[in-house]
């Protein structure tokens, strides 16, 4: 198969879909690779490291998308990319669509067959592409946040682990998942008081068992949330709906409430946010202020240790790229329900329940797509 690989256009977003490494892997199964001049200068790689890796580079993002069958990157495409894409196309990257009618709409109007890292599944139910990125962003939400409480950057002046006489800052993580974990780690690491909010008892005890007793841990009722968030210096917004839109936990009269200069991150923005306050920002400009708190809501975060997150996400693409190379998406997707589940738009039918339910538009189900022969 014919694998293609665009340079990222969204606004700071210096991932790559593929590293050498993977584009090796896929030229060593017999697959062929292109990839746009310039794409890996984001993680350190030069067009010679691709060539290395037996790739061939192409000028722009036009002769990727002109000749590529499965067209593999990062970041949701943008309008410009969206008007490449062609009937028969795979589409392999992260889409995040239920907040998003335009893309959506444009991935429909294509023809593509648009499959998204996000809803793909593994036997435990979890959202193993998705993992490393949420990794990554709850690591770097306490990192960003620490860095808006200095008063210079419109935060309260808090150093989050204190000083000998000076009590800690207080952390508070609204949901107990992977970006909550990990975003509990980096808390707990700096010294500061953490509490984490989660509406399911199971994962309040595992997270029991991984803290032993470092770190508070609450259901998250309404009140729960509220109080824990009048009450933080920081506040990390780590929900998650698979392929659906974020649930809003605070509102803005909450948000008003709030401690002057306390700062809020919102790790869900890509899937709408979880504040009511809550807009997308980029690296250039991350945060913004309501009502005296600081927001910071970049919608790639990993997008900013793009070496670190190239890495970890192609690790966890890698077999699946592999696989829709080998047996084409059809074959893939009916061989594969974990695959499966990561299919949300294909010739005009939109295949994923969140996404449709949280846009109203009509659904198809993956399996009424999946009869006949040939690797789609």
């Amino acid at each position: 198969m014919r694998i293609g690989v665009a340079k990222e256009i969204k606004p700071q977003e210096n991932r790559a879909g593929l590293t050498p490494g993977a584009a090796h892997e896929l030229v060593r199964h017999g697959h062929e690779v292109l990839v746009q001049a310039g794409t890996g200068a984001g993680i350190g790689c030069d067009d010679e490291a691709y060539r290395a890796a037996g790739a061939r580079i192409v000028a722009d993002a036009a002769a990727v998308f002109g000749e590529a069958e499965l067209v593999v990157k990062v970041k949701e495409p943008q309008p410009a990319e969206i008007a490449l894409l062609k009937r028969g196309q795979v589409l392999f990257t992260y889409l995040h669509l239920a907040p998003d009618r335009a893309q959506t709409e444009g991935l429909l109007a294509s023809g593509c067959t648009a499959i998204a890292y996000e809803t793909i599944t593994d036997a435990q139910g979890r959202l193993p592409l998705l993992a490393p990125m949420s990794e990554v962003a709850g690591r770097m939400a306490v990192q960003v946040g620490a860095v808006a409480l200095q008063r210079p950057n419109g935060g309260r002046g808090v150093l989050l682990g204190g000083v000998p006489g000076v009590a800690p800052g207080r952390v508070a993580i609204l949901g107990g998942g992977v970006v909550g974990t990990e975003a509990a780690k980096m808390a707990v690491g700096l010294g500061a008081e953490v509490t984490v909010l989660d509406r399911s008892l199971p994962r309040l005890r595992e997270l029991d068992d991984l803290f032993r007793g470092r770190v508070k841990l609450v259901f998250a009722s309404a009140l729960e949330v509220e109080q824990a968030a009048l009450a933080a210096d920081l506040v990390v917004g780590a929900v998650l709906v698979p392929g659906a839109a974020a649930p809003k936990l605070l509102t803005r009269a909450q948000v008003a409430r709030m401690l002057p200069g306390a700062v809020l991150v919102d790790v869900a923005i890509d899937q709408g946010g979880c504040f009511e306050t809550s807009r997308p920002t980029t690296h250039a400009a991350p945060t913004y202020v309501v009502d005296g708190v600081v927001h910071y809501c970049v919608a790639n975060m990993p997008g900013g240790v793009p070496r670190t997150s190239t890495w970890a996400l192609n690790n966890a693409t890698l077999p699946f790229t592999l696989q829709l190379a080998a047996k084409g998406w059809r074959r893939a997707c009916r061989d594969d329900a974990h695959l499966r589940a990561g299919l949300n738009v294909h010739e005009g039918h939109l295949t994923h329940a969140a996404v449709a339910a949280s846009l109203g538009l009509p659904l198809t189900a993956p399996e009424d797509l999946l009869a006949g022969e040939g690797g789609g």
